[in-house]
């Protein structure tokens, strides 16, 4: 029945705008009610069209110009213009006519905040602490203004207050985690959800709100079983199930994160973003053709989502057909080039189909663009030692050393190639601190050399490291 009503209502909404647009082309003069032009603004916001909707604001505002909903409307439209002074001189008109009315101090607050006026915003806010009905939200609203001025530590005193006045201020309970996470202190927002939950044990967004606490501090076990108690309280909470897939996939558990992905779509968190991450579940499982269907849908919500593309490249690099990969990583490119991962993938499929120019170029872009992921490393020394430049492929790999002193894999394959070029002493000097950094790492030695005078010279150094 609800589902419903709303429908019904999007439906008139649509018809207002309908009317209103035909009005506006014949030049004609309509009459819509207060209720109907509010509407109508909204709908412009909500779609962004911001000139449609200050034009739907100056028409609206002739007929009724002491409709506070309109004036503030177009306060907010020029804020977010940059307008900062018209647009508060607009609120001050609002305040001689409904002088109490807190939307208008919130807003007035955020226009402050907007202009760096950070002191005033919070000024502001404190004068009607004492009067206000909901003393969350003025809080969680100098919070916000704290957190613009970079003040995070006054803040999380304020999210604080908000959450103690109303533990059900989901806002608050989510900014005060970034809050602490910005002053590197996110630990401590754990005892003050346990705190509330041992007063509201069924608080679902308690639940929540740690869940997003542990899955920062990397804690996905303790994070998914936060999720597990927010989505026991509440089983239509779609970000709860989006959440835990994603703390699913951080410990590799597909078939899970795929269930939870498939339960937020089912509650209609229809997105691209939630395509995508069935989609990857479904790719980790190697049921490629599956998760390219995913990965499909996500681009047909939006064209331009480039992780979209990107997921059905790797799809078909995964199934070897790297012509058809290329196109749709080039299409992920051009939404996003400066992506370290789509220019690694591109080269895996350009030397896969024996483009090795074209593939070299696109590992340097990877490595230059995330310098420290060893692998674009690592396969750029690798066609450069197949092409036979050992002098080049080792230059690679003393260059990838020196920007990731602690990964043994980049030693041992320096001191392969510099035994191919026949810098024997040098060589044997990295593969002695790759030894020490994993001595587990040595039998990749052994794949490159198939001599047994080599073979019997490298196994020499390395009985010295056995452990």
């Amino acid at each position: 029945m609800m589902e419903q009503d709303f429908e019904d209502r999007q439906e008139e909404t649509l018809h207002s705008v309908r009317r209103f647009e035909s009005m506006l082309k014949r030049r004609e003069n309509s009459f819509f009610d207060l209720d109907t032009y509010e509407q109508i603004v909204e709908h412009y916001m909500e779609e962004g069209k911001i000139e449609d909707a200050m034009q739907a604001c100056d028409i609206a505002l002739e007929q009724y110009p002491y409709a506070l909903e309109l004036m503030l409307c177009k306060a907010e439209l020029l804020a977010n213009q940059g307008k900062h002074d018209e647009a508060l001189e607009i609120v001050t008109q609002a305040e001689i006519f409904n002088p109490s009315d807190s939307d208008t101090i919130y807003l007035k607050s955020t226009i402050h905040n907007l202009k760096g006026d950070y002191q005033t915003a919070i000024e502001l806010l404190t004068e009607i602490l004492d009067i206000a009905e909901e003393r969350d939200e003025v809080y969680f609203h100098i919070g916000l203004a704290y957190q613009s001025w970079g003040k995070h530590h006054n803040a999380v005193a304020a999210f604080k207050q908000a959450i103690e006045a109303n533990i059900k201020n989901e806002n608050a309970l989510y900014e005060l985690a970034n809050s602490l996470d910005e002053i590197g202190k996110l630990e401590e927002s754990l005892p003050f959800y346990q705190q509330f939950i041992d007063t509201d044990p069924f608080s679902e967004n308690a639940w929540y709100n740690i869940g997003i606490a542990y899955s920062k501090l990397a804690k996905f076990e303790e994070a998914a079983d936060a999720y597990e108690y927010a989505i026991a309280i509440n089983d239509k909470f779609s970000s709860a199930y989006f959440n835990l897939g994603n703390s699913y996939m951080n410990l590799s558990n597909w078939a899970k994160a795929e269930e939870n992905y498939r339960y937020c779509l089912e509650h209609e968190d229809i997105s691209p973003e939630v395509y995508c991450c069935l989609g990857a579940s479904i790719e980790r499982q190697e049921r490629f053709s599956e998760a390219i269907h995913y990965y499909k849908y996500a681009i047909q919500l939006d064209p331009e989502w480039d992780d979209g593309y990107f997921g059905v490249g790797i799809c078909l690099c995964e199934m070897k057909r790297w012509m058809e990969a290329i196109h749709f990583i080039k299409k992920a490119l051009s939404l996003d080039d400066k992506n370290a991962y789509y220019w690694l993938a591109m080269a895996d499929a350009e030397t896969n189909l024996g483009n090795i120019a074209t593939g070299i170029e696109a590992y340097q872009k990877s490595a230059e663009l995330e310098p420290i992921n060893p692998e674009a490393w690592i396969k750029w020394s690798a066609i450069i030692h197949e092409q036979g430049d050992f002098d080049l492929a080792a230059e690679l790999m003393v260059s990838a050393i020196d920007i990731m002193p602690e990964e043994a894999e980049l030693y041992y394959r320096a001191s392969i190639y510099l035994i191919k070029a026949g810098k024997f002493q040098e060589a044997f000097t990295y593969l002695e601190t790759a030894l020490v950094l994993s001595y587990e790492g040595h039998e990749l030695m052994f794949e490159y050399f198939k001599s047994l005078e080599t073979q019997k010279t490298i196994f020499r150094i390395i009985e010295q490291y056995k452990k």
